[in-house]
């Protein structure tokens, strides 16, 4: 009798912290994802805005992790992560020809702009030219200030560099100083020095120290800032929770995330034009 007793007891307290693991807050582990992802789409407030739609669309909420868009691909290749979502085109067609990505789409696009002090000492402000803008402000040895981290916008400023025929790399540390920070960091670095430096123009209009900086360089076609979003591969990262990834990505691609993005703005300014294809997810 105390035998079956004993054992009743043991399968009573087994049910109840069944009940209790299945039931804590965050357990399910396919409820939740992890967006490796860019600065800018954090600091200009763009996840702010979506993703409390897309949580309550869906049940699944997606934690980001904001960095270079080169620090986020190395954690996507390190399967820490379901999804990515940046903007370096190359490098993200590489990431899926290298098999971690299951296949990339177009999301929503802004540009570049070059900003710079009011005094603008290399003479650039009002030029729609990037990279001869760049050398303008290289001839003159005024100070630029780069993210020098491998985000999407350090790639781009470093093609642009070469676009303009100057070696970056040798002024290092001159003129050319380099803040292995974020946009905002850098931004702020920049205005304390009153150095000139490229950002997307997301995060210079959610930026709040400008200062008397003022954009200086805009409208080059070169400047362009396509942002892109691909589910992790669960063939190369067992971990992945491959349904919810694509849950997100679907939705970022299709009509509501697209809407959703489409509506952010800040003092009146679109941040970002949605661009997915039409088709949207296969």
């Amino acid at each position: 009798m105390k035998m079956r007793m004993k054992n009743s007891t043991i399968l009573a307290t087994a049910t109840l912290c069944a009940s209790l693991v299945l039931t804590v807050p965050g357990y399910a582990e396919d409820k939740s994802i992890i967006v490796q992802s860019t600065t800018s789409t954090q600091n200009s407030g763009l996840f702010d805005h979506i993703l409390p739609m897309f949580e309550e669309a869906s049940g699944i909420k997606a934690n980001v992790v904001a960095v270079g868009t080169g620090q986020a691909i190395k954690n996507a290749r390190n399967c820490d992560g379901d999804v990515l979502f940046v903007h370096a085109k190359p490098a993200e067609e590489k990431f899926v020809a290298d098999g971690y990505g299951v296949k990339r789409f177009d999301v929503m696009y802004n540009d570049f702009v070059i900003v710079g002090p009011a005094a603008d000492p290399a003479g650039v402000a009002g030029r729609n030219d990037a990279a001869g803008s760049l050398k303008a402000i290289a001839d003159a040895k005024a100070v630029f200030a780069s993210r020098g981290d491998d985000s999407g916008t350090h790639k781009k400023e470093l093609a642009l560099w070469k676009d303009a025929g100057v070696d970056v790399k040798a002024a290092s540390g001159t003129w050319y100083r380099e803040t292995g920070s974020g946009m905002g960091a850098t931004l702020n670095v920049s205005v304390g020095m009153g150095a000139y430096a490229m950002t997307d123009r997301a995060t210079w209009i959610a930026f709040r120290n400008k200062g008397e900086f003022k954009v200086a360089v805009e409208g080059d076609t070169a400047m362009f800032n396509q942002y892109g979003i691909i589910q992790v591969n669960p063939a190369k990262c067992p971990n992945v929770k491959a349904d919810a990834a694509k849950s997100f990505v679907d939705w970022i691609i299709t009509k509501d995330g697209q809407s959703a993005i489409a509506a952010y703005k800040l003092d009146g300014k679109q941040l970002f034009f949605a661009n997915a294809a039409k088709e949207g997810a296969s």
